[in-house]
């Protein structure tokens, strides 16, 4: 087995940093990157860096592209039973178990309890979000019968006795409309 990259054994905060900045930079200018590595007391060379940086790059894509493609089907597909969030739980599992394979990632350098909380966490805010969303969108059928409501009636008492409308009839198709 090849030894771990000297970007992994980085300290977390200057992983962190280098994480930022390779987003920031575009995942280009290695060689000022491994400069300023230096200055900050990290020796990394440019390729160590560019050999990091490369599938983080297409990572980036992938999660961009996903989130796209997640939009597009959450906007096309209305989902009223949640079956997306599950879906993505189960993903993000899946996802995370392949994640520490392919980077291999000692299990004793990784919280999985702490990725799974998270995952949990996404489950939970898709809910809520669905919860929100559902809530939102009744609340503006309700208010958009109200209006409608509201309209009918007034056109209702502006009639008057014209075209034969009686009291009685006027009462029935209130009655009929729910409006009180």
């Amino acid at each position: 087995m090849a030894p771990r990259s000297k970007v992994h054994k980085l300290p977390p905060e200057l992983k962190e940093w280098l994480d930022n900045e390779l987003i920031a930079r575009g995942f280009g200018d290695y060689v000022q990157l491994a400069a300023d590595l230096k200055a900050r007391g990290a020796e990394v060379s440019k390729s160590a860096l560019q050999r990091y940086g490369s599938p983080f790059e297409q990572r980036m894509a992938q999660l961009k592209l996903a989130g796209e493609q997640a939009r597009a089907l959450v906007d096309a597909v209305p989902d009223e039973e949640d079956k997306l969030g599950a879906a993505v739980v189960r993903m993000t599992q899946e996802k995370i178990f392949k994640l520490l394979m392919e980077l291999e990632i000692d299990p004793e350098d990784v919280d999985v309890n702490k990725l799974f909380k998270n995952a949990a966490e996404i489950g939970k805010a898709s809910v809520t979000h669905k919860r929100f969303s559902m809530e939102a969108r009744a609340a503006i059928e309700a208010e958009a019968r109200r209006k409608l409501l509201d309209e009918q009636k007034a056109k209702l008492e502006a009639m008057g006795h014209k075209s034969g409308v009686t009291p009685e009839t006027k009462q029935a198709i209130r009655e009929a409309l729910g409006i009180t």
